[in-house]
């Protein structure tokens, strides 16, 4: 499984690992909403179970996607300060463009 992000989603997330709390933890991405021929996306700290893949990143984090979903192969994780803050998570293998949290 291939997963990517920029580097305000790299930099919001190192922080997130860093936080009190977050210790043996990883970022996970998961399907919220499926919708026929596309999904929409969030992102959390988890840790890992038996069907994820860990996904390494160019951005030197490590990413849990569930095997077993198809739609999160590829996924593309942004952070936007403008217009609006807040992640965008999308696939362009899988249809619609991102989805702002």
């Amino acid at each position: 499984m291939k997963c990517k992000m920029n580097r305000n989603a790299a930099k919001v997330l190192k922080g997130w690992l860093e936080s009190d709390g977050a210790e043996g933890k990883m970022v996970r991405v998961y399907v919220t909403e499926m919708h026929g021929n596309h999904a929409h996306y969030d992102v959390m700290l988890d840790t890992p179970t038996e069907h994820d893949e860990i996904v390494k990143t160019d951005k030197d984090i490590d990413v849990l996607l569930d095997a077993r979903e198809d739609f999160l192969d590829g996924v593309w994780i942004q952070y936007f300060f403008v217009p609006q803050e807040g992640f965008a998570i999308s696939n362009k293998s899988k249809g619609l463009p991102p989805q702002h949290h």
